[in-house]
C-alpha cells in the first residue's frame, strides 16, 4: 500500500511538474519588427512588419495607425498553426496619413496556453515621420550635345535632402554629386552600346521615404558609328600569352580555349569592377583643363573598335575594344592625364598591370598594361606625373598603353577629353551654374 502510495506521489508529482513545464514552456510573446524601425517614410513605401515565434508559433496580429487624433485600422490577421514566421507589407497607400509624425502600434499574439490558454501577447509601438510628398527638381543647365560613345554633365537644384540622385539612362544610373553651393553636377553619357532611339536621359531623386520624381532634359545626340576590325590570333600569340591565365580555368584544355575564356568571361568581370571603382570618387571635380594625351605616341587602335577575332582563318569571338591603345618606344613613362588620385594599382586581370586614377564626380581614367607600377591607391597625383611605365601585360600583343576615360563605371572616348574647347564648352561652363567652392 506504501508503495502504490508513492509511486502514485510519483506520477501526479511528474504530471505537475510536466503540465507546469507544458504551460510555462512559452510565456514570451511573438518577437516583432518594423523595416525601417523609424525615421522618414511615405504611404507608397510603407514600413515591413516582420513576426517570429518559433515556440508555439504565431496565432494573430492588429495593427493600428495613429496621428492627432486619428485611429486607422491597418491590419488585422489570424495564422494557421504552424506559423513560426511571417512578413506582412503594411497597406497605408489608401490610409490618408498625412505628412507629420504618426505611430504605427502592432499587437500580436502567439499559441501558447500561457496565461490560462489565451497565448502570450507583444505590444509595441513606432514612430515615424511621414513625408508623401517627392522632391522637387529643377535643371540649371539648358542644353546638352551628346555623341554616342562620349560624355555630358547636367547640373540641377532638389528641394530637399535626397537618398539617391542622378541621371538614369535604361538600366544605367549615373550618380549626381551635391556641390558645395548646393546645387547638383552629374556627369553621365550616351553608352556607346546604345543608339539614339534608345538614349532618353532622366534626372531623378529619390528621398529618404522613398519618394521618388524624374525629370527630363533637353538634349541633342550624335548617332557616330564605331569601326569593325578584323583581328587575326596567332598560335604564337595563345602560347605567349595563356600561361599566366592558365590557373584562373583549368578546365581549358588549350590556349585557345583559355584565350576565349579571357577574353569574355575574364573580360566581362574586369570590366564590371570599373563600377565598383567609379564609386570610389571625390564629390567635387579633381582635374584642370584638358586631359593629357600621352607624348609622341601612335594611335593603334580607337575606342569601341569592334573586334572580330580569327584563328587559323576562323571567326572565334568578338568583343568591343573600350579604350585608345597608344604606343611610342618601349617602357615608356607613361604620365598621369590630369590631377587626381590613386584608386587601384594592381593586376587586373585582361588590362595587366594597372593603374586608375579618379578626377571626381565619377570621372576616372585607367592606364593599363603596365610593365611597371610608380604609384600607390590613395596617393594623390598631379597632371603629367609618372604613374608607371608602359609593356604587355595582360592580353596585349605588344608594349603600349592601353587608356581608357571611364564616367561612374562606363567607358567613354578620351578624344572629348583631351579637348580644351569641348571641356569648357560641355563641362566647365555648366559646373558654374553649380559651383564647387
Amino acid at each position: 500500500m506504501k508503495t502504490s502510495s508513492l509511486v502514485l506521489v510519483i506520477v501526479l508529482f511528474a504530471a505537475l511538474v510536466g503540465g507546469g513545464f507544458f504551460y510555462f514552456r512559452d510565456t514570451k510573446g511573438p518577437e516583432i519588427a518594423l523595416i525601417p524601425a523609424a525615421g522618414p517614410v511615405s504611404s507608397k513605401h510603407p514600413p515591413t512588419l516582420q513576426l517570429a515565434d518559433t515556440g508555439s508559433g504565431l496565432k494573430s496580429v492588429t495593427v493600428t495607425l495613429s496621428q492627432g487624433d486619428k485611429t486607422i485600422p491597418v491590419l488585422s490577421k489570424e495564422y494557421p498553426e504552424g506559423t513560426l514566421t511571417q512578413s506582412e507589407p503594411l497597406p497605408l497607400e489608401q490610409s490618408g496619413i498625412k505628412d507629420g509624425p504618426a505611430q504605427i502600434r502592432v499587437v500580436a499574439v502567439d499559441r501558447s496556453i500561457f496565461p490560462l490558454g489565451a497565448g502570450s501577447t507583444t505590444d509595441q509601438t513606432f514612430i515615424f515621420e511621414f513625408d508623401n510628398k517627392a522632391p522637387v527638381i529643377a535643371l540649371l543647365s539648358r542644353t546638352h550635345n551628346l555623341t554616342r560613345g562620349g560624355s555630358g554633365l547636367v547640373t540641377y537644384t532638389l528641394s530637399e535632402d535626397v537618398a539617391r540622385t542622378g541621371v538614369m539612362i535604361g538600366e544605367r544610373f549615373f550618380p549626381g554629386y551635391q556641390q558645395p553651393s548646393g546645387n547638383y553636377a552629374c556627369l553621365f553619357s550616351f553608352p556607346w552600346d546604345m543608339n539614339s532611339s534608345q538614349f532618353v536621359p532622366k534626372v531623378i531623386a529619390v528621398d529618404p521615404a522613398g519618394n521618388e520624381r524624374q525629370a527630363g532634359f533637353y538634349y541633342h545626340t550624335n548617332d557616330k558609328p564605331f569601326r569593325q576590325r578584323q583581328i587575326p590570333v596567332s598560335s604564337q600569340f595563345l602560347e605567349a600569352k595563356m600561361p599566366p591565365f592558365e590557373d584562373a580555368f583549368p578546365e581549358a584544355k588549350s590556349p585557345l580555349e583559355v584565350f576565349l575564356k579571357v577574353n569574355s568571361e575574364m573580360r566581362k568581370a574586369n570590366v564590371a569592377r570599373l563600377t565598383e571603382f567609379g564609386s570610389n570618387t571625390s564629390a567635387t571635380p579633381l582635374w584642370e583643363g584638358d586631359f593629357l594625351r600621352q607624348p609622341q605616341a601612335a594611335t593603334l587602335s580607337l575606342f569601341a573598335d569592334h573586334r572580330t577575332y580569327t584563328y587559323e582563318g576562323q571567326h572565334i569571338d568578338q568583343q568591343t575594344h573600350l579604350g585608345v591603345d597608344l604606343a611610342s618606344t618601349a617602357q615608356a613613362d607613361i604620365l598621369a592625364a590630369n590631377h587626381g588620385r590613386v584608386v587601384f594599382a594592381d593586376d587586373l586581370g585582361i588590362y595587366g598591370l594597372c593603374v586608375i586614377l579618379d578626377h571626381g564626380l565619377g570621372l576616372q581614367t585607367l592606364y593599363g598594361h603596365l610593365s611597371r607600377i610608380d604609384v600607390s591607391v590613395d596617393q594623390t597625383v598631379s597632371k603629367g606625373q609618372v604613374v608607371g611605365a608602359s609593356g604587355a601585360t595582360g592580353m596585349a600583343g605588344g608594349d603600349h598603353l592601353h587608356f581608357e576615360t571611364i564616367v561612374s563605371g562606363l567607358s567613354v572616348t578620351p578624344i572629348e577629353w583631351w579637348d580644351g574647347a569641348w571641356i569648357r564648352n560641355n563641362i566647365t561652363d555648366k559646373l558654374s551654374l553649380a559651383p564647387t567652392n
